[in-house]
């Protein structure tokens, strides 16, 4: 099922579709975007994001606040794509790049709007934003939801030019699940980073295994010397990944 929804200009033959699988994005499309100038459509499944769809809607820009999928060539081919990327590219092109940030130790990068292209975050770039890493991930991705709408009005109003990305390319790799268990040794703060980096919805908490039980933190809090921590307990067996 596509979700649609008109903006105030309705005088504006400009029209634009928003994809995103995350609830927060529903929420900023439907609170920030589609009160922008322009026709706006929402896409949120994976089914609705057809060639056949959206030529029936025909948009000036798709933009990808979050999609967990690889969007077909011919989508690619007939619409201008654009994705918002965690990092400065060519730096950091490539999966997690969230956590790949902060297991590197920073604390601040670059939001990237780039064209999508057949392969992933090579496309030109349209703008570049700053965006703090602190807090914890969910907050991290409200915070780059919010500026990715910013940057959405800008480029709707400017259609910059993109151009090609410049410097030696840093490729990240995409985390896994089992990558999420707590570390066996090291500093409070890379612990901290690490149980923080995990916290958001649909995301696989920061884990340890004790027999039959699951341990997953969140929320955590760095104190002087210790930190705090909720913990949900699972049992194993009744574990899945998101």
């Amino acid at each position: 099922m596509l979700f649609t929804s008109v903006g105030r200009d309705l005088m504006s033959n400009k029209r634009y579709v928003v994809v995103g699988c995350k609830p927060w994005n529903r929420r900023l499309f439907d609170e920030t975007i589609c009160h922008f100038p322009g026709q706006w459509m929402y896409i949120e499944k994976r089914e609705d994001l057809t060639i056949s769809n959206l030529k029936k809607f025909h948009p000036r820009y798709i933009f990808f606040l979050h999609w967990s999928w690889k969007v077909p060539s011919d989508i690619l081919s007939h619409f201008e794509c654009v994705c918002f990327h965690m990092t400065d590219v060519p730096y950091g092109r490539g999966g997690s790049p969230l956590q790949n940030l902060i297991v590197r130790g920073h604390s601040s990068t670059r939001l990237t709007a780039l064209r999508m292209t057949e392969n992933f975050d090579e496309g030109p770039v349209l703008m570049k934003r700053d965006l703090c890493l602190e807090g914890a991930a969910e907050e991290i991705y409200l915070r780059a939801g919010r500026l990715s709408a910013e940057m959405i009005k800008e480029i709707i109003e400017k259609e910059p030019v993109p151009e090609a990305q410049k410097g030696v390319p840093v490729v990240f790799k995409r985390r896994s699940p089992h990558e999420s268990v707590l570390p066996p040794s090291g500093s409070l703060i890379s612990l901290f980073n690490h149980i923080r980096m995990l916290d958001a919805e649909g995301y696989p908490r920061a884990f340890l295994e004790y027999g039959d039980y699951r341990l997953e933190f969140s929320r955590a809090a760095l104190k002087h010397d210790r930190i705090v921590a909720d913990v949900t307990i699972r049992i194993k067996e009744q574990d899945r990944n998101p």
